[in-house]
């Protein structure tokens, strides 16, 4: 049986929650809030018309961006109420409803990996819990041999940057950077946010 996501667990607690989520940024878009630099770093990483999953999208901040960048976007999310406010907002992007715990898109005919993987906005910090190597495995195997996956969360929200690099590790992913912001400041032992740049290891390359 699937495993309930701590994003899930906490929309049951809370139905309006998904929504809350969307205004927020939607809010912050009005507001003229600075909301793709998460985008800018994967689009400087990436060449043009690059595939690009966007795994745990929410309602497409990311991926959307990514996309009026002229690359070619996938974007998963466990949330529907999340998918289709990013299929309403863009609709040129390829988004699906599915658990990172589980997903394996060439068997729903999305055959060819990704040059990039990103996973921002906490999105790591709501899986259900144990699955996390599980997923980190997953998103390896999504990736072509030469792609990379970029990764970012805060501390203090129940996954130790630690044992989320070991996790990692375990699951053939090797760490090639870390920083401590989008923006490429330097990750250093106190910092309280952690964006991570993974390879695949040389055994899961080949």
């Amino acid at each position: 049986m699937r495993k309930e996501t701590l994003w899930e667990a906490q929309k049951r607690k809370n139905p309006g929650h998904s929504a809350w989520y969307i205004n927020r940024f939607e809010a912050m878009r009005r507001e003229g809030a600075d909301l793709d630099g998460e985008a800018r770093l994967i689009d400087a990483m990436a060449a043009r018309g690059s595939r690009i999953l966007d795994a745990g999208c929410g309602p497409g901040r990311v991926g959307g961006a990514l996309a009026a960048r002229g690359h070619d976007v996938v974007g998963v999310d466990v949330d529907p109420e999340l998918i289709d406010a990013a299929r309403k907002d863009h609709p040129d992007v390829t988004w699906l409803v599915g658990d990172l715990a589980e997903f394996d898109l060439p068997a729903g005919g999305i055959a060819e990996g990704f040059d990039l993987i990103v996973s921002a906005g906490n999105v790591l910090t709501f899986l259900a819990p144990g699955t996390q190597q599980a997923v980190l495995a997953r998103l390896a195997a999504h990736l072509r041999p030469d792609g990379r996956l970029v990764t970012g969360f805060g501390a203090g929200r129940g996954y130790d940057f630690g044992t989320f690099l070991d996790d990692a590790a375990a699951a053939g992913l090797a760490a090639d950077l870390t920083l401590a912001t989008w923006d490429l400041r330097p990750f250093r032992p106190d910092s309280d946010f952690l964006v991570a740049v993974f390879s695949r290891s040389a055994e899961t390359a080949q």
